[in-house]
């Protein structure tokens, strides 16, 4: 700053000596001469390369200078008349009628002595404003060349010029060669470093100053003082405002403005205010200093506040202001405070201009409000990179991307150059569009345009790569990285979250720590992902570990991450402790818990933390009512999953795709397919998930020609299945027993889908197999089977052979599940069934005991029914229920009336060695019996009742509750572990085909 003043410290006010004599010199000097005439006069002679072939002056006095250019009309000419163009001539004539004037051989200037040294410095001067560097050079070579004395204003002039070039050492060579260095000289050489941002060796060669004795002036202190901001040395910025008071200069304003600066940017915005309010004239620089300090700390109130006050009638304010207080609304998100400055900038004109308009694009960017900046950005005439890259990247930010994409494409066709922000922006785009091509063409762009190593593009790049599966290419580039921190290393971490490749995210995060990284929270967040995609609670519990030694264990976020690897590990009592510790819970940390308790089969706890996050304020979203309807389907809980949907219709949610495929589930699973099948066809679009929802609950009630017409319906809609689709159709041909389309469709999956059947699609050809009595094609399947046959084949095969009573198939089946998991009960179970009901009550008690040795226990028969809203539950054999009594009448009752309909009690399903009485109380003493009993005496309003099992509901019960469903008129829905039951006038919608 304080050179820009040097020349009037040194003289008195300049007169304009030769104005607009430049705007004829359109090349560098290639020949320069000096001739004495006389003592007063000196006559100088220059060629151009420009049309205008020789200019030449004469300066003495305080002449009236006239001047006229005459352009030859020749225009064919040698090389030699190129190079030494012809045909101008320039008169120089002054007040007192002495005239010089040389036409195209050259020309003649009189120049006094201290003239000359004036003009030097004015064409300096000249040449610095406007940066020509040769020109400049060219001149100084002509002070050389002929010998001339600098005067001490010369000396500063060439000081200030190659300062102001960027030529800083240069013009620390002339300040060298200088013989009397004065303030103004250093204050010179000073503010070029500043300028150049070199605030350390500005402080440096002050202090330098003042070792030599030179005392500063208010420029120097102004300038200093940025010097002092720049290289945020705030002890520094204090002494040299202490040496301001000391002389008694803190009035002026450019040193007010320099320590409003200094104070701001190290975040002193009390000292800065301080100094503020001592000044005595407050102009438009200093408030621009002060709202230019609050805006960059992101207080936006401040920056309001103050603009208020600035907007008093005797206050004017520019445009830049309004930049200054956009800005700092930009930092604090208030963006009603925005459109109020907006509407200002309309009213002063300030709108028109792209300075303003920019500021608002990023205004409008900052805070979330794309459309409004895409308003703005589509008025300006001619935006600039900052510009382009606000709106690409508010619209990234807001999800539309593709808009994004398109804008981009736009402002190559415009000729603009990307930045690297402009660039990151893309990636971060392309990973969201999931278009990996459109990603590699953004790539190829930062390699164009050599930004293919800066490191905001390198980690956008990465991650982009990384999340979009191409984890080799995303590895090379931060692999070449140089600077790598620790959001090039969560870049990397963030591809490993998949089932396939999350095992290499652990192996990730222990080389950053090894390197000296400290995780932040995007680290936590992704490694625990990591974590839960393998299931892995140990190294789980060691990431744990390093929350707790960090001191994340407050963060929302990172706890949330946490509760969510516990419960998918299964650990409710970690995920419980977490949450309970918590400071802050947002709806995404209730939503995670909640989804825990869902998966976890504790559909009673997802409820009750509805709830409780209800009564504490915190809005659901769409996935918090779809979780926690998952948790009602999974206990069956009908008046808590309508509650739901009630509450997710007063919201606005009942449209979402999520909740609607969780709605139709609740309903499937809760017995009322018809109520699932009205809501699927109400919804507009149907995905996959919504489509595989319907058909495994047409399977799951039996109604396996519903579930076949959907699966048509799917394909013809263009809607491709998946795995899950196949498993439900596969489901519903066992349930009716279409053998023959079963197998057709399994062998489509991979002919006409290319999904390779996984061990699922498998075992439900054996189940389909199995219940038709193919036991033959069932071993020659399970023998020839491209995969390993585990637990669950094995199951299906011992579940067909006690059904169709093949004991040596099953033997061999039980002895295979007995490898895999000699301790799950089901396998005892089902070969002790198998003996049974063979009679072989030896082999049946072998079975039991094995157990009882193992420590195995069989668990017991559990049954519910729903009664007002309130579950009862009943055991096999129950004696503890109040109204057990009531329940034996009813039970007593029903079997008389339907025993004179033909009803007799299957003593095969009795699976004991006793008399054929106990055997028949046996049959009465099972769970689902129970529970309808207890139904029928509280008089169901709902018309149905629906009871619910644990285990698969037996022969017996089964056809107790077809005749008792005729008898009492009444619709009865039993759901066991496999399927749904409808008996409906004394039959079942199963078709005895179970």
């Amino acid at each position: 700053m304080g050179c820009d003043f040097a020349p009037l410290q040194m003289r008195n006010s300049p007169q304009t000596v030769i104005q607009g004599i430049l705007s004829t010199f359109y090349g560098v000097p290639v020949r320069c001469s000096t001739f004495l005439r006389n003592e007063n006069h000196i006559f100088q002679s220059f060629s151009f390369r420009s049309s205008f072939s020789t200019s030449a002056m004469r300066v003495s006095g305080n002449p009236n200078w006239e001047i006229s250019c005459r352009r030859n009309s020749k225009r064919i000419r040698s090389r030699r008349e190129l190079q030494e163009p012809h045909g101008s001539s320039l008169e120089v004539s002054d007040n007192r009628g002495i005239r010089r004037s040389r036409s195209s051989g050259g020309g003649w200037v009189s120049v006094s002595g201290k003239s000359r040294l004036k003009w030097y410095s004015e064409m300096l001067r000249d040449c610095s404003s406007e940066i020509r560097f040769r020109e400049g050079k060219v001149i100084h070579g002509c002070i050389i060349r002929k010998g001339t004395e600098p005067d001490s204003h010369l000396w500063v002039s060439l000081i200030n010029f190659y300062a102001k070039c960027g030529a800083l050492e240069v013009s620390c060579h002339v300040f060298e060669q200088m013989p009397m260095k004065d303030v103004v000289s250093w204050t010179a050489l000073i503010s070029g470093f500043v300028a150049q941002g070199r605030g350390r060796e500005s402080v440096d060669l002050f202090c330098e100053m003042r070792r030599e004795g030179v005392r500063p002036n208010e420029f120097t202190l102004a300038t200093v003082l940025k010097g002092s901001s720049l290289s945020s040395d705030l002890d520094f910025g204090k002494q040299v405002h202490a040496e301001v008071v000391k002389v008694g200069i803190l009035s002026d304003v450019y040193i007010g403005s320099s320590l409003i600066e200094l104070y701001s940017k190290s975040g002193e915005m009390e000292y800065a205010d301080d100094v503020f309010s001592m000044m005595p004239e407050k102009n438009t620089v200093l408030w621009n200093a002060l709202l230019n300090g609050y805006a960059q700390v992101g207080n936006g109130e401040a920056v309001l506040r103050l603009f208020c006050r600035m907007t008093e009638p005797e206050m004017k304010f520019s445009n830049y202001t309004l930049s200054i207080v956009l800005k700092g609304i930009a930092s604090s998100g208030a963006f009603r405070a925005g459109q109020a400055i907006h509407s200002t900038a309309i009213k002063i004109g300030g709108e028109l201009d792209d300075f303003v308009r920019c500021s608002l694009v990023n205004m409008y960017s900052k805070c979330g409000v794309a459309s409004d900046a895409l308003k703005v950005f589509k008025m300006m005439k001619d935006p600039d990179i900052v510009a382009w890259s606000s709106i690409i990247s508010v619209l990234d930010h807001e999800g539309l991307k593709e808009e994004a994409a398109k804008l981009f494409n736009l402002m190559r066709h415009s000729g603009m150059r990307p930045n690297q922000f402009t660039l990151s922006s893309l990636a971060s785009a392309a990973t969201d569009l999931g278009d990996l091509k459109y990603g590699q063409s953004i790539h190829a762009c930062a390699h164009k345009f050599g930004f293919e190593s800066d490191d905001l593009v390198s980690n956008a790049l990465t991650a982009m790569y990384m999340k979009l599966g191409s984890t080799s290419e995303g590895y090379r580039i931060f692999d070449k990285m140089t600077n790598r921190d620790v959001i090039s290393w969560n870049a990397l971490l963030s591809g490993f979250h998949d089932d396939e490749t999350c095992d290499l995210g652990t192996r990730i995060f222990k080389q950053m720590l090894t390197d000296g990284f400290r995780p932040n929270v995007y680290t936590f967040i992704s490694i625990l992902r990591s974590c839960s995609s393998l299931l892995n609670i140990e190294f789980g519990k060691q990431v744990h570990a390093h929350v707790v030694k960090d001191n994340f264990v407050g963060d929302v976020y990172v706890g949330t991450a946490l509760i969510d690897m516990y419960a998918k590990c299964g650990s409710m009592e970690d995920v419980e402790a977490i949450f309970s510790r918590l400071d802050e819970k947002d709806v995404f940390t209730w939503t995670v818990i909640i989804s825990g308790y869902s998966q976890s089969n504790q559909g009673e706890r997802a409820a009750h933390c509805f709830n409780e996050m209800r009564r504490e304020g915190v809005s659901p979203n769409e996935f918090t009512v779809a979780s926690c309807l998952r948790g009602c389907s999974g206990i069956a809980s009908l008046e808590s999953g309508r509650q739901l949907h009630s509450l997710a219709i007063k919201a606005g949610l009942s449209s979402d795709m999520f909740v609607s495929s969780a709605l139709v589930d609740m309903y499937g699973k809760c017995g009322y397919i018809n109520d699932a099948e009205i809501l699927f066809n109400g919804m507009e679009s149907r995905d996959t998930v919504m489509w595989n929802t319907i058909i495994n609950g047409y399977s799951q009630h039996g109604e396996g020609d519903k579930a076949l017409q959907a699966f048509r319906k799917m394909i013809n809609e263009g809607v491709l299945p998946d795995g899950v689709t196949f498993v439900g159709i596969l489901s519903a041909c066992s349930h009716i027993g279409l053998v023959e389309e079963g197998k057709k469709l399994f062998y489509s999956m991979s002919e006409s889908y290319r999904i390779t059947p996984g061990i699922e699609h498998y075992a439900c050809l054996v189940d389909i197999l199995g219940r038709a009595g193919k036991l033959d094609e069932v071993e020659s399947l399970v023998e020839n089977m491209e995969l390993t046959p585990d637990a669950l084949i094995w199951e299906n095969v011992l579940g067909a052979c006690k059904l169709h009573g093949n004991v040596e198939l099953g033997e061999r089946a039980a002895k295979n599940l007995f490898q895999v998991n000699p301790e799950t009960d089901s396998t005892y179970i089902l070969l002790s069934n198998l003996y049974a009901s063979k009679g072989r009550w030896n082999d049946v008690s072998k079975v039991r005991a094995s157990m009882s040795s193992k420590g195995i226990k069989k668990e017991p028969g559990c049954s519910w029914v729903e009664i007002d809203a309130q579950v009862h539950v009943f055991l096999s054999q129950d004696a503890s229920h109040p109204r057990l009594s009531n329940i034996h009448r009813k039970l007593e009752e029903l079997g008389q009336r339907i025993g004179e309909e033909g009803y007799v009690p299957n003593m095969k399903y009795a699976l004991h060695n006793a008399s054929g009485k106990e055997k028949a109380d046996n049959l009465s003493n099972h769970s689902e019996r129970l529970a309808l009993g207890f139904a029928l005496i509280n008089k169901v309003s709902s018309g149905k009742i629906r009871i619910f099992k644990n285990l698969r509901i037996c022969g017996d019960c089964h056809e107790f509750m077809k005749f008792v469903s005729g008898a009492v008129d009444q619709e009865i829905i039993v759901r066991d572990t496999s399927r749904f039951h409808h008996f409906r006038h004394g039959l079942c919608s199963c078709k005895d085909y179970w």
